[in-house]
């Protein structure tokens, strides 16, 4: 089946509608440019002409899109759309993560207390709607997210901001000057860190609330619409199908070098590779090993390569009998054969990583502590008097490269008499279901907010209240796992200021959360972006909120 994306008449998406099968050989691309611009392949699609010369289109697994509201949105896919058509108050460079750079808002100052941030917007940036931006729209960006208080909102709450007091700790003291007045002084580059998540983007506040429904602060309508000052504005998201991006004629900045972003759902490796050597796609972006190897074969193709922040990892269940067993835990740390999945099924994309916090983040560790030992696992089963083993689910997205990871932790797990029984699902669900706590084993991944160490060290350790109303969802709440001690520890390293004292807490941690945390961590992402030679630009950050489209060009 083919799809064709459809524009008006000022070259802008309207839709996305099945077209009739071909019945000559003719290439597609000698319709006329007012009705249709973009052609997408179908699964089944026959070998068509190069995509459009305007236009980048790239193949890659985004099903686990739940929402594209800033204030919602969770989820790595969704980061890179947002990442994409969204400003925040400052930036990083993706070359030096450690240092901040101005944004919407050109220049800061904090108060000798540490506790008062002042940042003056940038002149000249409009909305859409051609409404100037201010710090008014700043201020209700950021009142919005924490008030609406979904997952993401946990950023702003890490810097003191909460529902009871955020309406008067961030105010617009004129129309370009933003302050924020936090609780209790705190690291200033961690506060800045937390601003460039995706929860810190700035929204057109009147065109929000003009589509408001029972209160909602429009959080129904901008979950697939947009609202931002980003290089690109989003045209279209259908749910595991594709977006639909084109660039801001709005931009502050320099205007991006490709005029439309389309982005498939695409989730076998083996069809991204296909789609890309065809010329259907410019870019795959989640192949495995195996294509790769293929690929590399091919002088056409072209690959883009950087590490990335997200971890690979299995959550388990603490509310499940025999996961909440501290020698279960161990034990399956010692059933993953870490090398083997890496070198057989991952190659270049991955690099094996035990600890939560990612390479390059202050205080990351390096050490591997576990590896396959049949033995060991046996001998921990035995201790917690499951030596014939035991039944378990594990949850998986059934986008490659998971099932084949998830095979694998089968058969190793099978042999210490464990039967895991894989339940698989699109991202939607499987997440879905996880934060609702309804599963007993996990596979998926993580990425951090922002690249401060505390990002990851609240996500896997911080639990507050380890009860179902709890409005801290991380992923140690998620297993129901609390841990007073470490909860504390976690709190002590946000407020130490000195960098190398810091460094100390958080290896600590890891350690500490290496001997006993539910959780077995896996891989780090290396991502390998494969492309037509004639195509180039996409920047790879540290993070799926910092792999940026606006320099990708065709040539």
């Amino acid at each position: 089946m083919v799809y064709v994306l459809a524009a008006d008449q000022a070259g802008r998406f309207t839709e996305l509608t099945q077209a009739k099968p071909q019945t000559h050989n003719r290439p597609m691309n000698h319709w006329k440019l007012t009705a249709l611009t973009v052609l997408l392949a179908g699964l089944a699609a026959p070998a068509l002409a190069d995509t459009p010369k305007d236009t980048i289109v790239m193949v890659k697994q985004i099903d686990d899109i739940v929402s594209l509201d800033p204030a919602e949105a969770y989820e790595i896919s969704g980061g890179e759309v947002i990442g994409n058509t969204y400003d925040q108050l400052v930036d990083y460079d993706p070359g030096a993560p450690g240092k901040i750079k101005p944004a919407l808002a050109t220049s800061w100052r904090i108060d000798p207390d540490g506790r008062t941030f002042t940042f003056i917007l940038r002149d000249g940036v409009h909305f859409e709607s051609g409404a100037p931006l201010t710090a008014a729209d700043a201020a209700f960006s950021l009142r919005r997210a924490v008030e609406i208080d979904k997952a993401p909102a946990v950023t702003l709450n890490a810097i003191g901001l909460t529902k009871d007091n955020v309406a008067d700790a961030v105010v617009a003291l004129d129309e370009h000057a933003l302050q924020i007045k936090l609780p209790k002084p705190l690291a200033p580059s961690f506060v800045l860190f937390c601003l460039t998540s995706l929860t810190g983007s700035i929204l057109d506040s009147k065109t929000v609330l003009a589509h408001e429904v029972d209160k909602d602060k429009g959080l129904t309508w901008l979950a697939s619409h947009w609202a931002g000052t980003g290089p690109y504005r989003l045209v279209m998201w259908r749910p595991n199908e594709y977006y639909a991006l084109e660039a801001n004629p709005n931009y502050w900045g320099d205007p991006p070098k490709s005029r439309r972003i389309v982005v498939r759902d695409v989730k076998e490796a083996e069809m991204q590779r296909l789609m890309l050597q065809r010329g259907d796609a410019d870019y795959a972006r989640d192949l495995d090993k195996v294509q790769l190897d293929a690929l590399a074969k091919e002088p056409g193709i072209k690959f883009d390569k950087g590490i990335k922040t997200s971890i690979d990892y299995l959550g388990l269940n603490q509310k499940n009998q025999y996961l909440s067993k501290p020698e279960v835990i161990e034990a399956l740390k010692y059933l993953v054969d870490y090398d083997g999945i890496a070198g057989a099924i991952l190659g270049d994309s991955a690099v094996v990583h035990q600890s939560f916090e990612p390479v390059g983040f202050l205080g990351a560790i390096d050490d591997a502590p576990y590896q396959f030992d049949l033995a060991k696992a046996k001998a921990l089963l035995a201790k917690a008097g499951l030596a014939d083993g035991f039944a378990v689910t594990m949850d998986v997205r059934n986008g490659s490269p998971w099932p084949e990871i998830a095979q694998a932790i089968q058969a190793s797990f099978a042999q210490a008499g464990i039967k895991l029984e894989l339940i698989p699902g699109d991202g939607k669900q499987v997440l879905t279901k996880y934060r609702a706590r309804h599963h007993d084993i996990f596979l998926g991944d993580w990425a951090p907010d922002y690249p401060d160490p505390h990002s990851n060290a609240e996500g896997f350790i911080t639990n507050p209240d380890n009860g179902d109303d709890s409005t801290v969802r991380t992923p140690a709440w998620r297993n129901f796992w609390r841990d007073a001690a470490m909860n504390d520890a976690v709190a002590a390293a946000l407020l130490e200021r000195d960098d190398a004292k810091r460094a100390g807490l958080y290896q600590g941690l890891q350690h500490e959360f290496q001997r006993k945390a539910p959780f077995v961590m896996l891989f780090e992402h290396v991502e390998v972006a494969a492309r037509r030679g004639d195509v180039s630009g996409l920047g790879i950050g540290v993070n799926t909120l910092f792999d940026r489209y606006d320099g990708i060009a065709k040539h």
